[in-house]
């Protein structure tokens, strides 16, 4: 895919769902009495493999013509175990969420992912599993795909832990609705909370205080009606260009203004940015609000341990607009970017160098010297949608074009991407 330098983007725009609360909604709407109904599906494949492995466990699931889904649940402990195995293609979310359900069923599932999930550790989901009494197995003592798991009789556990992981505490969150006793997580630093809120919404048995998760077995989650707000994670890319390209202003509707999930608005707040939020509200729990964005001459910063977990998705655009900023921006803390769908520090800085940029390499994240011109090259998306994105968005202030392979990655998590851009691009 060729990408174009451009003058400045212009426009209001509605974003598609949030990949994270896509995914939880499917699984909490399949494990809950009565019928579920979801707006603003997230219609990527990450999110249409967890429908996929659902369906395979007899839930009914049915995507509308206006992309919402509507789910009819079978209850906690209706599911049926799966004909053949089931293939989270490329989702991290998918299996690390899923085997804490798997947990608690009482039948046998195997799991298997593509070559980018092959290469993703499940130690940190399966060790935990395990201490609450599932049985599991795979490869490298089931830290990688292939994986079985052998759900039945759980008991809670005490659980610190030792990442900042989202996917980690909602598997063992999801295991413990399962669990004979009460489950008790202590998160060092917050990382995102969907699943925390959609369970309350749901009925869970479940409370937090301060940094503590408690929660207890349940008989019934009970079928909602839930509205997906725009991805912030997916607006990031046009936060960014709009920030980088004199005279842009963007107006992105409806996006998740989760406070575990904003900590690229507290980057570009440090930064000098200029943007507004309006319109703000509560939907089914979750905060959401209208994003103004406009051009503004930005400032390096720091960015460190604090605000890692709220953004670690989005730290490849953010290393992209680090390039235009005046002074050294240094991102560290982040070495859970080497596990993601590629090593994104060694992508990103790669493919930065490629265009010019002057970006060091860290063992846990990168130092960037702004401003400096880009030049348009071939990039390398390493198959991950994250890098594609972020480097399409670099591509708009590059001096020339820019050609970045295996770009239809992007459907991973938003294929509408492309067009939505070529409509606010001038």
């Amino acid at each position: 895919m060729i990408f174009n330098p451009i003058s400045h983007i212009k426009g209001e725009i509605n974003l598609v769902g949030d990949k994270s609360i896509s995914h939880r909604a499917i699984m909490l709407s399949s494990i809950s009495n009565g019928n579920s109904y979801i707006e603003n599906f997230l219609m990527a494949k990450d999110c249409l493999s967890t429908i996929d492995c659902f369906r395979k466990m007899g839930v009914d699931i049915n995507i509308n013509k206006d992309k919402s889904v509507s789910v009819k649940g079978v209850g906690l402990r209706g599911l049926k175990r799966p004909h053949g195995q089931l293939d989270v293609g490329n989702s991290g979310t998918t299996i690390r969420l899923l085997m804490g359900i798997l947990a608690g069923q009482n039948f046998e599932a195997n799991l298997i992912g593509d070559s980018s999930i092959a290469q993703r550790p499940m130690k940190r989901v399966t060790d935990p599993l395990r201490k609450m009494g599932a049985k599991i197995i795979g490869k490298d003592d089931a830290n990688f795909v292939p994986i079985t798991i052998h759900g039945g009789q759980l008991k809670g556990i005490d659980y610190i832990m030792p990442i900042a992981s989202a996917q980690v505490k909602s598997s063992i969150i999801l295991a413990s609705l399962y669990a004979s006793s009460q489950t008790r997580i202590v998160e060092k630093v917050k990382s995102r909370n969907h699943t925390e809120i959609m369970l309350k919404e749901f009925g869970a048995n479940i409370n937090v205080i301060d940094n503590e998760i408690y929660i207890n077995q349940v008989e019934k989650l009970y079928g909602q009606n839930i509205y997906v707000p725009a991805d912030i994670s997916s607006a990031s890319f046009f936060i960014c260009a709009a920030s980088m390209l004199k005279g842009s202003e963007i107006l992105i509707k409806n996006v998740g203004l989760n406070p575990t999930r904003t900590g690229i608005l507290e980057v570009l707040s440090q930064m000098g940015g200029n943007f507004e939020v309006l319109n703000k509200k509560v939907v089914c729990g979750e905060i959401i609000g209208d994003l103004l964005v406009r051009y503004s001459k930005l400032k390096a910063i720091q960015i460190g341990k604090e605000l890692i977990p709220k953004l670690i998705d989005e730290i490849p655009i953010i290393a992209v607009l680090a390039t235009q900023c005046e002074g050294t921006t240094v991102i560290k803390d982040a070495s859970e970017l080497k596990v993601k769908e590629s090593n994104r520090i060694k992508s990103v800085v790669l493919n930065l160098k490629a265009m010019g940029a002057d970006i060091e390499e860290l063992e846990d994240g990168m130092i960037i010297n702004g401003p400096c011109k880009l030049k348009g090259t071939k990039i390398d998306s390493f198959n991950d949608h994250r890098i594609a994105m972020a480097f399409s968005i670099a591509a708009l202030v590059a001096d020339k074009d820019t050609c970045i392979d295996n770009f239809d990655c992007i459907d991973i998590s938003f294929p509408e991407f492309t067009d939505i851009l070529r409509k606010v691009s001038y």
